[in-house]
């Protein structure tokens, strides 16, 4: 889902966690920081669940705004390999505003990145 495109984000990844999930699955929860386009400094926190291939994942984050302002987001999203230890992301983002956003995104696991698009819907 495209809308009114607002910018780019840039992420890296800061740490990683791994915790059992449901019927034997592994929660992969892994915490990012960085930039976004009209947000500044981004903290988020995603969990995905399904595998190294592909599957879903949700997010939560807190955008700290040049202005002073907080705006706090939650989101769902979907990912599919897309190469060596590349990710194509995917998701719907809610932010406290009222505004929702549609992120397209790629994750490239051995740099710890997390850059992409984001989009007013």
């Amino acid at each position: 889902m495209t809308g009114k495109p607002i910018g780019e984000f840039s992420f890296k990844m800061t740490n990683q966690t791994n915790l059992p999930g449901p019927a034997g699955s592994v929660l992969v929860q892994v915490n990012f920081e960085g930039t976004g386009a009209g947000f500044g400094a981004i903290f988020d926190t995603s969990t995905f669940i399904g595998g190294g291939k592909d599957g879903t994942f949700s997010q939560v984050g807190s955008a700290y705004l040049d202005n002073g302002d907080v705006l706090n987001g939650i989101g769902q999203g979907t990912y599919v390999t897309k190469g060596k230890h590349r990710w194509a992301t995917a998701s719907i983002i809610q932010i406290s505003d009222g505004r929702r956003l549609s992120s397209v995104g790629e994750i490239d696991l051995a740099a710890r990145s997390w850059k992409g698009t984001l989009s007013e819907i």
